[in-house]
């Protein structure tokens, strides 16, 4: 097939969460499969060209009709590190010349409606100039929701697009590109796509809704979480929608890049290990102790937190259970940035608790991956969690996962039987500080008086694989199944 992927975000080009990883793993695989795939995304000002890719010597010009006239645009052609795929990069200087991708200093950029309607419009007509029809277009979160409704209003009768079926997937479904409805005019998109049953949500333009009410096909990024975001706990708002169109909606989980994620040869590390040999583990857990000042104690377990400091991630219950937590025989390593007070609170944790405690608030790669290779024990107590990648990282560099039991989570990780002695890690349902300290005493007391339970664990966790080959075949399913469904209507 032709597919033909959208996203606003695409590693190692530009990154502010997993959307990035995602469309920068999936790609190359389904161009392995044999599949013509290429992406379309901006040409951000932060990208760093001496690190992510060879631009093309002669970029194409590109108008894009637009609600107020056309906008043209440099496009420049570059490859996925595979070396196969194509990427375009979009170079608009107003639109993407930005200190951030979708805001600064807190706050979203204004025209952000203007912007993505850009994004989604540009990518469609590109494959017009391109002489190239795609079967399939795939777009990814509320950015590039209008994709699906701008191939109907814009493209239904086009020999290159008219025959295109369109995937939406959803990473979030709590960041949904809702705008006041007088921005709809700057999009191109006329009013009688406005209502109830198109783009209108509570008289308000909502991006999201436009990609799964348009869309042939929706997914999400876990069975357990494509159930949730129907419920009206997990749905924000949407959930109504959703059920609308349950019987399109799948869930498949996230792969893991082990190539990037593996302790035997990661440039960030202290010493290498693998689960035939864990001497380098043992080093790297020395060396995390001494990066974040604690003693350096091996018969202890360090508990590691990388996260996004936000409601989502549940670290407001996380700070209300540390001092039950801490008074657990454990040490406790954070690393992330978010919420104003939540940046205090973990900025704090070595005054509060000197010797048991570090933290680094703000976002390095090597932190994050020296805590994963020196952890004992990783934690993520998430109100929601569409998947989540740091669980997968935890278990490949033998940090047993904690985890909430919601999304992806669920999925990825075997609670401990300890009847049994099996799992991959330790999971509890109800997000209150008594079930985090309690579950990490769990954890903890797994540590001390069944060490055996815990090296098995370590085991099975560290063989376990959510790869990315998996995840891709059953994306080209899909395809298929949106094929079939935009021929038989």
């Amino acid at each position: 097939m032709k597919i033909l992927i959208c996203a606003s975000e695409v590693a190692p080009f530009s990154k502010t969460g997993g959307l990035a990883d995602v469309v920068g793993a999936l790609p190359p695989i389904l161009t392995a499969m044999g599949h013509d795939v290429r992406v379309v995304t901006p040409r951000h000002s932060s990208i760093d060209f001496s690190k992510a890719a060879t631009l093309d010597a002669s970029p194409i010009s590109l108008g894009v009709p637009m609600g107020h006239g056309e906008e043209w645009c440099a496009v420049h052609e570059t490859r996925l590190p595979d070396g196969a795929t194509p990427v375009y990069l979009l170079e608009h200087q107003r639109y993407w010349n930005r200190p951030g991708l979708y805001g600064a200093g807190g706050r979203d950029f204004e025209d952000n409606a203007e912007r993505f309607a850009f994004l989604s419009r540009a990518a469609l007509q590109l494959c017009k100039a391109v002489n190239w029809s795609p079967d399939v277009v795939h777009a990814h979160d509320w950015q590039t929701g209008l994709m699906p409704v701008m191939l109907r209003a814009h493209y239904a009768g086009d020999p290159h697009l008219g025959g295109a079926a369109s995937v939406f997937t959803i990473h979030n479904v709590g960041y949904q590109g809702e705008f006041y409805k007088e921005h709809l005019p700057r999009t191109g998109i006329g009013w009688e796509w406005f209502h109830a049953g198109g783009l209108e949500f509570h008289d308000r333009l909502n991006f999201m809704k436009a990609g799964i009410v348009f869309a042939e096909k929706v997914s999400t990024v876990s069975q357990t979480y494509a159930w949730e975001i129907t419920t009206p706990e997990g749905g924000f708002g949407l959930d109504g929608v959703l059920r609308a169109r349950s019987a399109d909606l799948v869930g498949i989980v996230n792969g893991l890049d082990y190539d990037v994620w593996n302790p035997a040869n990661d440039p960030y590390t202290d010493a290498a290990f693998d689960i035939e040999d864990l001497a380098g583990k043992a080093a790297c857990k020395e060396a995390l102790q001494k990066e974040y000042g604690l003693p350096v104690r091996p018969d202890a377990p360090v508990l590691g937190v990388v996260t996004r400091l936000a409601y989502q991630k549940g670290i407001d219950v996380l700070a209300a259970a540390l001092p039950a937590m801490m008074r657990l025989d454990l040490q406790f390593v954070v690393l992330g940035s978010g919420e104003v007070w939540a940046n205090f609170v973990y900025g704090d944790l070595p005054n509060r608790f000197p010797g048991k405690a570090g933290s680094f608030i703000g976002f390095n790669e090597g932190r994050a991956h020296r805590i994963y290779a020196g952890a004992d024990l990783f934690l993520m107590p998430s109100r929601y969690e569409p998947c989540g990648l740091g669980q997968l990282s935890a278990k490949r560099y033998g940090a047993l996962p904690i985890v909430r039991r919601t999304g992806g989570l669920a999925e990825t990780v075997a609670s401990y039987d300890q009847t049994e002695g099996v799992g991959d890690g330790f999971a509890f349902d109800d997000l209150t500080p008594p079930a985090i300290a309690n579950t990490v005493g769990w954890a903890v007391s797994t540590w001390y008086d069944r060490p055996e339970h815990f090296a098995a664990m370590r085991t099975q966790a560290m063989n376990d694989r959510f790869t990315w080959d998996r995840s891709a075949r059953k994306y080209a399913d899909l395809y298929q199944w949106a094929v079939e469904r935009k021929q038989t209507g």
